[in-house]
């Protein structure tokens, strides 16, 4: 009995090792498997968040090149107006660079001038202020004074960036 009792004992210490190195082999399995999913989970972030950053990449490209576009189409404007006055005398140069101011200030001065008259005209007759005011500055007035404002400060100013 001892005989057949050493003879399994040696049998089953030789093939202990094996079976030590199958538990080692499936616990190292596991772990390699945990830290592939966790490596996947995080390459997966990364790509997202590159994504997102590469997202924004194209949105500033995208600003940056309507911003060179802008500026193209106001140099070539200005390239327009420069060959436009070539081999024009400096008169007939000075002339076309005063239509614009010249229109505004005319009409600033009939602004000035109807609304003084008007002013004048109900002062003299008794009128009530505050009709005299809203027929004097009615929309349609306000409407032609604000777009002009709006052409020579708002468009200038705010086209810049």
């Amino acid at each position: 009995m001892l005989t057949l009792l050493s003879t399994l004992i040696g049998f089953l210490s030789s093939g202990l090792p094996k079976i030590v190195d199958f538990f080692q082999d499936k616990s190292d399995k596991k772990h390699e498997l945990e830290l592939m999913r966790i490596q996947t989970e995080r390459d997966l972030k990364l790509a997202e968040a590159g994504a997102i950053a590469q997202q924004k990449v194209e949105e500033i490209k995208l600003e940056q090149t309507q911003t060179e576009g802008y500026y193209a189409e106001r140099q070539s404007l200005y390239q327009h107006d420069i060959e436009i006055g070539k081999g024009a005398s400096q008169w007939v140069t000075n002339m076309r660079a005063m239509v614009r101011p010249t229109i505004t200030f005319g009409l600033f001065t009939l602004l000035v001038i109807v609304d003084i008259a008007g002013i004048w005209y109900a002062w003299t007759h008794g009128a009530d202020f505050k009709v005299m005011m809203d027929t004097i500055w009615d929309d349609e007035t306000q409407a032609i004074w604000s777009s002009i404002i709006a052409f020579w400060f708002g468009s200038q100013a705010f086209g810049k960036k």
